[in-house]
């Protein structure tokens, strides 16, 4: 008599019996970023990329979809402070990017480049906008409003390889909330929030949701587990801080596959 084989655990959902803790969460919510505070470290996260790419070539590339606001507002701080260092002939003291006075946005979409694009009902595509001068030997961040699985990040490297060769390639995130489960951590992070993995984070901006703000829902019947970089699987980079991972989008069931 054969025996079965014990089935591979689901690539988009974790080892087996994750799903036990992918609770709904109907728990109390908290405000942990207000309006101000959510300012406040877009502000702080613009001045950390200035401090070490002043000059430097900059691309920032948002995932859809709050992470492109993300990254506009990112970049936009980033001309206002290299503004503010500009001599009187125009030119950037200490503090531009390349000497422009800020970096190029853009968009990127990964929505063909998820890997449970087999499983889930198939999502409208979004906008991917290149700037002019492409990614070719630049400096590129990837901006994402939450870091959890890690897996929008992976799909979005694969995205960005079929538009150029970048001579770096960065990611910040508004918010890390741990649970990776794949080897990817962030450069820049606005707000670290140890969760647990029912939790949802729901990231919040004006242009999209009519208000600014960062919202923590506890999953029913469970307390915030560790969210630092040797929490479920999170990986390795360059300049890490403790933290994790999150969504860009309202849907509980996405978040939990990011």
């Amino acid at each position: 008599m054969a025996l079965a084989r014990p089935r591979p655990a689901d690539p988009t959902t974790g080892p087996p019996g994750a799903d036990a803790d992918r609770r709904t969460p109907t728990g109390p919510a908290t405000t942990v970023l207000s309006a101000a505070a959510l300012a406040r470290t877009i502000d702080r996260m613009a001045h950390q990329i200035l401090e070490r790419h002043g000059d430097d070539p900059v691309v920032l590339l948002g995932i859809p979809t709050r992470g492109v606001d993300l990254a506009r507002r990112l970049g936009d701080r980033m001309r206002a402070f290299a503004d503010d260092h500009r001599d009187p002939s125009g030119r950037v003291a200490d503090a531009g990017v390349s000497g422009s006075g800020g970096p190029a946005v853009g968009a990127l979409d990964i929505t063909l480049y998820r890997d449970d694009l087999r499983r889930r009902p198939p999502r409208a595509l979004e906008e991917t906008s290149i700037p002019g001068d492409g990614v070719d030997d630049a400096v590129v961040i990837l901006v994402d409003d939450v870091l959890f699985s890690g897996r929008t990040v992976r799909a979005a490297l694969d995205a960005l390889r079929d538009h150029g060769r970048p001579a770096v390639v960065q990611l910040a995130v508004l918010v890390d909330r741990g649970h990776r489960q794949l080897p990817i951590r962030a450069d820049y992070v606005g707000k670290n929030i140890p969760t647990a993995l029912g939790d949802d984070v729901s990231v919040r901006v004006a242009s999209v949701d009519g208000v600014d703000e960062v919202v923590l829902t506890r999953a029913a019947g469970t307390a915030a587990g560790p969210a630092g970089p040797d929490a479920a699987g999170a990986g390795v980079g360059p300049s890490a801080r403790p933290g994790a991972a999150a969504p860009d989008d309202q849907v509980p069931q996405e978040r939990l596959t990011r």
